[in-house]
């Protein structure tokens, strides 16, 4: 084989015709408009529409036109989602502040305690014209106003306070002292929520103590709910019984004061009785009390009490002896 001369070679050439380049450069220029022209905002967004590079107009969600080829250009920013910044001081979380090199989560209480205060906010973007062109850093804002607003509010009070019966309150205060100062950056959002995750003292002896000290609590927490569950459960029934014998106390008081109604009114009727044939209601009540005394027992002999020996005359309820 020869040697291959370079110099020689000579690349195919391609014709094309005027009408296949024209229509070529009519099909990328309708592409070029309709992408650039063109625009959807979803259903959670709003869009900012700049024109070189100068806010113009917010449109809402659905389908829109702008001016194509960069003249107007859209950013969509998700207005109607709740985002979430946690303050864990993890590692990927401490590279977004300025303040990286520093133990941001240990703050002093208003009693000069150390504490480790770790917690999430949740804002949602209410301006996004003003979320994206008044503050640069964005991002970073919201955490070093966030952490100094956390550090003042934990500041003002006692580290017992701090983490018992101060901690709603603090998330209160937090949300409203953040929303504040966010209006005055003029960042575009609203805090929704301030939560505090954990409030702990460092490690160490300190921490030990503060262990006892919660223990402690637990305990007493939880023997006053088990006397609040007995107090629950025993007074009502207590209350039960006591109701219980009320009713039947007055049962029995209607029971005796009807009774002595009716006796009373028996013996006045006997009574009557008895004024107009006395013979007569004499016998009756001798034969009724005959008969009391004789149904309460059984096997009774009737003597005669003249005879001077103990014979029986007649066994009642058997044959004769």
């Amino acid at each position: 084989m020869g040697d291959f001369n370079f110099n020689n070679f000579k690349p195919p050439q391609i014709k094309l015709k005027p009408k296949v380049v024209i229509i070529f450069i009519v099909a990328a220029f309708i592409v070029i408009t309709g992408v650039t022209t063109f625009y959807m905002v979803d259903q959670t967004e709003r869009a900012v529409v700049v024109r070189f590079g100068q806010f113009n107009r917010i449109t809402e969600p659905g389908l829109h036109v702008r001016i194509p080829f960069g003249i107007e250009q859209n950013f969509n920013v998700p207005t109607q989602v709740i985002q979430t910044m946690s303050f864990d001081f993890k590692p990927e979380n401490l590279v977004r502040s300025r303040w990286a090199n520093v133990r941001e989560s240990l703050m002093l209480t208003g009693d000069l305690n150390i504490m480790n205060v770790e917690w999430i906010i949740q804002y949602r973007i209410s301006d996004p014209r003003a979320w994206l062109f008044n503050v640069e850093n964005r991002e970073s804002t919201i955490w070093d106003i966030s952490q100094s607003a956390i550090s003042m509010l934990i500041g003002d009070r006692a580290i017992f306070d701090v983490m018992g019966r101060a901690r709603p309150a603090i998330e209160l205060s937090a949300r409203d002292l953040l929303n504040a100062r966010f209006n005055e950056y003029g960042l575009g959002i609203v805090v929704t929520e301030v939560r505090l995750l954990s409030i702990v003292p460092p490690a160490g002896p300190v921490w030990d103590a503060f262990e006892d000290v919660n223990r402690a609590q637990q305990d007493m927490n939880r023997l006053i709910n088990e006397g609040r569950e007995a107090y629950n459960r025993e007074i009502p029934r207590a209350r039960g019984e006591a109701e219980r014998m009320i009713l039947e106390a007055r049962g029995y008081a209607a029971e005796r004061v009807n009774r002595a109604h009716g006796d009373a009114a028996r013996f006045i009727a006997v009574h009557t009785e008895y004024i107009h044939n006395r013979q007569v209601t004499r016998a009756r009540l001798y034969i009724e009390m005959m008969e009391e005394v004789l149904s309460a027992r059984r096997d009774t002999d009737l003597i005669d009490h003249n005879l001077s020996n103990f014979i029986p005359f007649k066994g009642l309820g058997g044959g004769p002896r």
